[in-house]
């Protein structure tokens, strides 16, 4: 029988606990921990035995797991939720969205769950199976709708937070495509011309000029040209080498808090990064309360799914505070990365026991923000690159023309 360690949480206390149980599969083991008092965020075997020989697991060794993209996991949840509401059963549900997808993985994936919950298994328990499609969000989150006996209405609300999640994200996105196209483009272009219009100058400087020194602009210019020449290869892997490093970096502990800390308070972008990382903690909170996931859970999984180790740091802080019978918004105070503004709207919704509709106002507030952060962000790029390539090309015209007065001197 197979070993799983498991990441739970105990339902009456709130501490996080950590372990492994021998169980037939994933599905049985959550089930096993439930009745034990252990809510499960994360199960995974402890180790997959190599069966050598077997052919049966050549299609998921050789092209990996059946996903479901996420932009088409938005469209299936919805679709599952309006079936479920217009009171269709979830196996039926479940089979008429398998029928119409033209997706093969997702048909595969959908296929999978459908079994599942046709031998028994909980939905939940059928959604586990594919961690690489539903996440521990997605899993929690339908777990409470299955506890409350409302899972159309979870669905619902499952497939808003991810609509607006990727309607933030995409603004985002969207918004650095122009500058990052101009830029590589500049790039580009100066480069061409360093390496390759600038040397023939070069030799036209040395027949004329006959030994006389060059003015200091064009110097350099000839200096940067000779070894942007000799060493290109140090520009061609540059950014491979600065992506390498940054992702290496980002996977320890100290080297991801601190690139976060980086972009969270760094000018211009910074603004931008925390809005985002305060708008996504506010809605996955309120999104998670609002389903009835208990408060200490619903921090854990929000402390996971955060994308940013400062406001994930401080997450803990708030479910160490929560465990010991305090409030939120004090402990988030403390961390000294939310604004007032926030802090005060979650001291409104404890004290009026309305904190996921307070919790969607503030991440509704800094969608707005953030989408007029971005508009002010493109507003003020165009000029500064505009600006840029003026002086970049501006140093090279100069360099390259400022030998002429004294070689028109000599001509004359």
């Amino acid at each position: 029988m197979p070993q799983y360690n498991y990441i739970a949480v105990e339902e009456k206390s709130g501490r996080e606990v950590k372990g492994s149980i021998e169980a037939a599969s994933e599905s049985i083991a959550a089930a096993e921990l439930r009745k034990e008092g252990l809510f499960a965020t994360k199960i995974k075997e402890a180790s997959a035995k190599k069966k050598g020989g077997s052919l049966n697991i050549n299609l998921d060794f050789q092209f990996g797991p059946a996903v479901i993209k996420r932009k088409q996991l938005m469209v299936i949840t919805r679709q599952l939720a309006t079936l479920l509401e217009a009171g269709l059963p979830l196996i039926r549900s479940l089979r008429t969205l398998q029928r119409q997808c033209k997706d093969k993985m997702a048909q595969k994936v959908l296929c999978g769950v459908a079994d599942s919950v046709e031998t028994g298994s909980t939905f939940s328990e059928a959604l586990s199976l594919y961690p690489a499609t539903f996440d521990r969000l997605y899993l929690n989150m339908v777990r409470a709708g299955e506890a409350a006996g409302a899972m159309e209405t979870i669905l619902s609300r499952l497939a808003g937070f991810m609509e607006k999640t990727a309607r933030l994200a995409g603004k985002v996105k969207s918004a650095m495509i122009y500058p990052s196209v101009v830029i590589s483009i500049a790039l580009l272009v100066t480069t061409g011309l360093m390496i390759f219009i600038v040397p023939s100058f070069t030799k036209i400087f040395t027949e004329l000029l006959e030994g006389d020194p060059l003015p200091g602009i064009t110097q350099f210019l000839i200096d940067v040209s000779e070894w942007m020449k000799t060493r290109w290869y140090f520009l061609a892997a540059a950014p491979f080498v600065i992506v390498i490093t940054l992702k290496v970096t980002y996977k320890t502990k100290y080297g991801k808090y601190g690139l976060d800390w980086v972009m969270y308070y760094m000018p211009i972008l910074g603004p931008i990064v925390s809005k985002t990382a305060i708008s996504r903690f506010a809605r996955t909170l309120g999104t998670l309360m609002a389903a009835g996931v208990p408060v200490l859970n619903a921090l854990i999984i929000v402390r996971d799914t955060s994308g940013n180790d400062l406001v994930a740091r401080a997450v803990m802080r708030v479910h160490e505070s929560v465990k010991e019978g305090e409030g939120i918004s004090k402990p988030l105070a403390a961390s000294n990365i939310f604004p007032q503004m926030v802090i005060s709207m979650i001291e409104v919704g404890e004290e009026t026991g309305r904190m996921p509709e307070m919790l969607d106002k503030v991440a509704n507030t800094y969608d707005e923000e953030v989408d007029n952060a971005v508009n002010a962000l493109t507003s003020l790029l165009e000029p500064i690159m505009i600006v840029v390539l003026a002086v970049i090309v501006g140093t090279i015209v100069i360099g390259l023309f400022a030998p002429l007065a004294t070689i028109i001197q000599k001509l004359s």
